[in-house]
């Protein structure tokens, strides 16, 4: 079902209509949350609606295309976009937020499921090792 997850907190493979996913959806809202959080509650991604979602996600992570992810164009729910290119960087989106934990939402955030970082390596990611949060 499309309505598996809060809109704020939707990947773009569930927004273009996936039918079949896998945790990696919940790794996306995971990095939701920790943008959120490092942001004093704001929310990354407030999108209206599904369009105006995608737009949102894809200012910040760029529009992505077959090469960047194969078989995007084949979700169900799929339309051409306008292609963004990434202008903001996550230093600007979470200011607060330090190196390591930046490179981990960047690892959490991508578009393709196939390229977000699972639990496993989520949970060994240098964030949670590093007892300096000053990098």
């Amino acid at each position: 079902s499309i309505q598996v997850v809060t809109l704020w907190y939707r990947p773009p493979d569930v927004l273009f209509g996936a039918k079949l996913y896998n945790t990696s959806i919940d790794m996306w809202s995971a990095g939701c949350i920790f943008a959120e959080i490092s942001n004093a509650g704001r929310p990354l991604f407030p999108g209206a609606d599904v369009d105006d979602e995608l737009r949102r996600i894809f200012k910040l992570l760029g529009t992505p295309s077959d090469d960047s992810w194969p078989g995007v164009s084949q979700l169900p729910d799929y339309k051409p976009m306008q292609m963004y290119h990434p202008s903001t960087t996550f230093s600007q989106v979470v200011p607060h937020l330090c190196h390591s934990g930046r490179d981990l939402l960047q690892r959490l955030l991508v578009c393709n499921p196939a390229g977000r970082l699972d639990a496993t390596h989520a949970l060994s990611h240098s964030y949670f090792s590093h007892s300096d949060s000053s990098d």
